[in-house]
């Protein structure tokens, strides 16, 4: 038996499903989001920023000290500028850091800017 046309089948399903994939982008720690009663799914979301309790910020699983987030943030939007940007603050943040992020891309020119939350 030729097995040839089978392989080629099997060869040519596998393509297919590696290029119609979707990958779920993460910013590179896991963080507990807080649980929003008024939580929307986000669909265009390009730049993913994680907030961590211990004061880290990670994007793209990179920590980035805040002073330099506006020049990441304007760089990373620069190359998909209309992509959001999706804050990820554990729930056990400070507020007051959260706040600053937001600030930092804001200053970074992006105009949509998404708190991540779980919806309860």
């Amino acid at each position: 038996i030729n097995m040839t046309p089978m392989l080629d089948i099997v060869f040519i399903m596998l393509i297919f499903f590696i290029v119609t994939a979707v990958f779920v982008k993460e910013a590179g720690i896991q963080v507990t989001k807080p649980e929003a009663e008024t939580a929307i799914f986000q669909k265009q979301v390009s730049i993913l920023i994680a907030v961590t309790p211990d004061d880290e910020i990670w994007i793209n699983r990179e920590s980035v000290e805040l002073d330099a987030l506006r020049v990441a943030v304007e760089k990373l939007h620069s190359e998909n500028p209309k992509g959001t940007v999706a804050i990820q603050a554990d729930e056990e943040a400070k507020a007051g850091l959260v706040m600053k992020v937001y600030d930092a891309v804001r200053e970074a020119g992006v105009p949509t800017i998404a708190i991540a939350a779980e919806q309860s």
